[in-house]
């Protein structure tokens, strides 16, 4: 014969639950793997349309061995090298929070402290326990398109 679930026994289990969710990363609650957010349908940028997708920027905008972040889009754009553009998720692989600028290098969100380096997105610091994800981009003369 099977007890009856007690109140008791329903919050302890509830709350063992909740401690293991607590103790995950960004990412982990689909089985480890690397979430990639679809940018967003809504205008950004100069609202023009691009080949590939919508204009995000200008490849002027985006400074050499630095980058911008366009949050609504979750996606930051960087430019290591003069002429390489690169585009990675916003979001921070730590604990979900979008990045919060880009200087000497690194992408940083300052939730805790993790940067990124903006030729990867490999981490160069904090707490993120990987990098962040590459996103696609199309540059067009100087038009850079979500692609």
């Amino acid at each position: 014969m099977t007890k009856p679930s007690t109140r008791r026994t329903v919050l302890v289990t509830g709350a063992a639950g909740a401690l293991l969710l607590g103790c995950s990363k960004y990412g982990d609650e689909n089985g480890g793997g690397d979430t990639e957010e679809a940018p967003s349908s809504a205008p950004s940028g100069s609202g023009s349309r691009a080949p590939g997708g919508e204009e995000l920027t200008r490849t002027g905008d985006v400074p050499v061995g630095g980058g911008k972040i366009f949050k609504d889009e979750k996606v930051v754009v960087t430019q290591p090298e003069l002429g390489d553009f690169k585009a990675f998720s916003a979001v921070c692989t730590h604990s979900g929070c979008i990045v919060a600028n880009v200087s000497d290098g690194t992408i940083n969100c300052t939730c805790h402290g993790s940067r990124f380096r903006v030729a990867d997105g490999s981490v160069a610091g904090g707490p993120a326990p990987k990098p962040l994800p590459a996103k696609q981009i199309t540059v067009t003369g100087d038009s850079i398109s979500v692609a």
